[in-house]
């Protein structure tokens, strides 16, 4: 006996309503129709947020100060390495997706984010990448008890302060972006699951 096949259900991006582009404020549209035309589709993150642009300003200008900062300790991959490890932590489905997609590209790892968000203790990443993994999950878990000797640690690893301060910052941040993500129930691109897994041509 053959069974049918389930056929993908079309849900919505967001619990909240989705403001149609054309009546977005000049400044949210142009950055989301500069994304698209650079990604090729529109994160529903820039979507669901919309539904308040003064807090979708807020949220973005504080996104590209951490995730877009020149002249750090931290590389690309590192920053999305923390995402993916606090958004695993906050089993927030559409950060670990859609952050995973871009740990995957940085890193050149089809396997990575996968392993980060699941366990990093276990992740194929380097010993300075777990301790920041392990601090940013202190961050997560039980800011409270950061103390003198984290910062050594990290110092260990080649981390200076401010490094420090951009693993805290980027952890606390997607706090934030997790628990709007869970709220809202925020949908991840179907782009992202492939993305960084296989070569571009296959996708």
């Amino acid at each position: 006996m053959t069974l049918p096949v389930s056929l993908p259900v079309s849900l919505p991006i967001s619990r909240y309503p989705i403001p149609e582009i054309k009546d977005l404020p000049d400044d949210i549209r142009t950055r989301i129709l500069e994304t698209q035309e650079k990604a090729g589709f529109v994160p529903n993150v820039f979507l669901a947020l919309a539904h308040r642009p003064a807090e979708w300003r807020a949220f973005f200008a504080y996104h590209d100060a951490l995730m877009l900062k020149e002249n750090s300790g931290l590389t690309k991959g590192d920053r999305e390495m923390i995402v993916v490890v606090t958004s695993g932590r906050n089993q927030c489905i559409y950060c670990v997706v859609a952050h995973g997609a871009i740990l995957r590209i940085y890193e050149k790892k089809p396997l990575v984010a996968d392993q980060v968000a699941v366990n990093h203790l276990k992740a194929d990443i380097t010993p300075r990448q777990r301790a920041m993994c392990d601090f940013a999950v202190k961050v997560t878990e039980a800011s409270y008890q950061i103390g003198d000797d984290d910062f050594v640690a990290l110092r260990g690893h080649g981390f200076n302060d401010e490094d420090i301060w951009d693993i805290a910052a980027i952890a606390a941040f997607f706090g934030l972006s997790n628990r709007m993500a869970n709220l809202t129930a925020m949908r991840p691109n179907d782009e992202f699951y492939l993305m960084g897994r296989v070569p571009k041509s296959k996708a």
